[in-house]
């Protein structure tokens, strides 16, 4: 029965926060493209590249800047706003965006 009750509030608790990309645009809309961009590529160079990155990766990122375990004023003040779910909903939208990482190092 223990076994039971523990497996029953894993699933329950993945569905919860299920990302979906679709809530992720929409919230990306709202707080993130006027210096993120709706491509992920940012306004200009300053501005991180969030298209094709890992989803984990974004989503460890806002969390930290929520907790204040990673340090940006203007990132902590945006994401404070986020709920957990909001955030893994950005991650997931941002990760499936095109992948904009360089590829090669040489310099032609």
């Amino acid at each position: 029965m223990k076994h039971l009750l523990i497996l029953l509030l894993l699933v329950c608790t993945s569905l919860v926060y299920a990302a979906d990309a679709e809530q992720g645009k929409a919230k990306a809309q709202q707080v993130c493209v006027a210096c993120h961009g709706m491509d992920g590529v940012g306004i200009d160079e300053t501005y991180p590249i969030l298209a094709g990155q890992y989803a984990d990766y974004l989503e460890r990122a806002l969390m930290d800047y929520r907790s204040g375990a990673r340090k940006n004023a203007i990132m902590a003040g945006f994401a404070a706003t986020l709920t957990d779910q909001d955030i893994a909903n950005l991650a997931l939208y941002y990760s499936t965006l095109p992948e904009n990482r360089l590829h090669s190092f040489s310099i032609k």
